[in-house]
């Protein structure tokens, strides 16, 4: 298995993570403060990512300065990523916000060509632009498709795209799970200090299990999003985050009772498309590379 195909998975595991995350806190928030269900959700992700790396042997403290400058970086972002989604979030549609995020691989991609000088191939970059198009059928954007919310969205887009492109910065010695931790750590603060100046609610067992299952859930999703961003090409990684707006729609239905109307669809069709375009090319360079058999 080539790095990119690793690569591919790991983004579609994490894809598929964070989206039953945000279900699960989409239907807490309804009953909680949504500062207060990030800070329990980050208890409990942070004890169960330091329990995996205990039990993995791979917590390191003493890291070296250059790694804990990028870990500091990306830990600012995922706390501005958190908190402008979950806002976000509560206020509109699951489908609608997964859709906005979709313009993070073509975000995504276009940095990392220009910071990390990255090639891309008319192909490769073809294909994420018809995955944007898709986004951009299914957001539907106009006079009144930018509201408050929908901004609070594009921000969150910009913090993972500081997020993503630091991980590619860190020392391949420095273990994903401290990576994470130190991530869980920071947003989990947030949600303390927040809660503090906004007070408490009362923690029913219904509210519980909803934390424990985001928490679960989110453990696996910070996992992933740190692994995937240390193997392959981005660009070649990068549409297979279309994926989420799939669990998106099929959670947002089944769950909420939203289901999407047919240019949504269509939409997402071409999100798909491209994806799996995508995934065809590489496979079939990977092919030409191979040599011949005797």
């Amino acid at each position: 298995m080539s790095d990119n195909t690793r690569g591919a998975l790991f983004m579609a595991g994490s894809m598929a993570a964070f989206t039953l995350n945000d279900t699960a806190m989409k239907a807490l928030t309804q009953e909680m403060p949504v500062f207060q269900a990030i800070f329990l959700r980050g208890i409990l992700a942070t004890l169960g990512l330091l329990m995996l790396g205990y039990l993995m042997k791979s917590l390191r403290w003493n890291l070296p300065r250059r790694d804990r400058i990028v870990i500091l970086i990306r830990s600012l972002a995922e706390l501005g990523a958190t908190a402008t989604f979950l806002t976000a979030l509560v206020h509109m549609p699951l489908a609608n916000l997964s859709a906005i995020l979709q313009a993070l691989p073509l975000a995504v991609t276009l940095a990392a060509a220009v910071f990390l000088k990255e090639t891309i191939g008319w192909r490769r970059m073809a294909a994420i632009i018809v995955g944007f198009i898709g986004v951009l059928i299914i957001i539907r954007p106009g006079p009144d498709g930018f509201e408050i919310w929908s901004i609070l969205g594009l921000i969150s887009v910009a913090f993972v795209v500081v997020r993503d492109l630091s991980t590619r910065f860190l020392s391949r010695e420095v273990p994903s799970v401290n990576v994470a931790i130190w991530a869980a750590i920071s947003v989990t603060t947030m949600g303390g200090l927040v809660t503090a100046t906004q007070g408490w609610s009362p923690v029913t067992g219904h509210q519980a299990t909803l934390v424990v299952t985001a928490a679960f859930f989110l453990l696996f999703g910070y996992m992933f999003a740190v692994m995937v961003m240390r193997v392959g090409d981005i660009s070649f990684i990068a549409p297979f985050r279309y994926t989420a707006l799939l669990w998106a729609i099929a959670l947002g239905w089944i769950v909420f009772g939203n289901f999407p109307d047919g240019l949504t669809l269509i939409g997402a069709s071409l999100v798909v498309a491209s994806g799996i375009f995508t995934l065809w090319r590489e496979r079939l360079k990977k092919t030409r590379q191979l040599p011949a058999r005797v």
